[in-house]
């Protein structure tokens, strides 16, 4: 993490109020929402996430715990790559918060095993986009039009991260990728003298068959649309 971003983070951790009734946010929904997704059998254990939004209020401990991650039991699907069609991902809807700012992330890529943190801005283009109603087809709900209102975050081994923002009838657009850093504490802040948790019997199975396709996360996933 550059050391400009962490002072803005500790910034905003600082002057941002924690309490999401402190705004009253003038979006053309009622919520965004944040969600994380891994590849396919890549097991990840999300420690913590921080969100800002652009009014400097902060949400500290937005999302914990596990990712959502396809493991059929056949070990029929491939880790290479994202999937295809990806979802929003795991997550939960940012009630009370304006457009994301600044992510902080914390989290273990358990194949590895390895921790890591990042923290990075969402840019400008991207928060225009996701209050920019589209025409779409959306035959369950009957609506015809859509927001990209889901910030959809990929965290996957050797420490990549990718961004999209997506809604759930129109296609995703691809934000960011970056390269996280190396948690030098370790798991869990250094609190279980290096332990990690376990990866189930699947992952288990399935990376002791076809090892980690470390190298094959950077590159696009071919629907997507890069922003500007």
């Amino acid at each position: 993490m550059s050391r400009w971003l962490l002072c803005l983070i500790l910034v905003l951790g600082l002057t941002g109020c924690q309490s999401s009734a402190a705004t009253n946010p003038k979006l053309p929904y009622a919520a965004w929402y944040l969600g994380f997704l891994a590849p396919n059998y890549m097991e990840v254990w999300l420690e913590r996430a921080d969100i800002s939004d652009i009014n400097g209020l902060i949400f500290p401990r937005a999302m914990g715990g596990v990712v959502a991650m396809g493991q059929p039991e056949s070990l029929s699907a491939t880790a290479r790559g994202w999937p295809k069609r990806i979802g929003s991902g795991k997550g939960r809807s940012m009630t009370g918060l304006d457009l994301p700012y600044v992510v902080s992330l914390r989290w273990q890529s358990m194949v590895e095993p390895q921790t890591y943190h990042a923290a990075f801005l969402i840019p400008d283009w991207a928060r225009r986009k996701m209050v920019e109603s589209l025409p779409a087809d959306c035959p369950v709900s009957g609506r015809t039009s859509d927001y990209r209102k889901d910030l959809t975050i990929g965290l996957a081994p050797g420490g990549v991260v990718k961004v999209w923002i997506m809604g759930p009838c129109l296609d995703p657009i691809e934000v960011l990728t970056l390269q996280a850093e190396i948690e030098p504490k370790g798991p869990y802040g250094g609190k279980s003298g290096g332990k990690y948790r376990p990866l189930s019997p699947v992952v288990k199975a399935y990376v002791d068959k076809y090892g980690v396709p470390y190298g094959s996360w950077w590159a696009p996933i071919p629907y997507t649309t890069v922003g500007p």
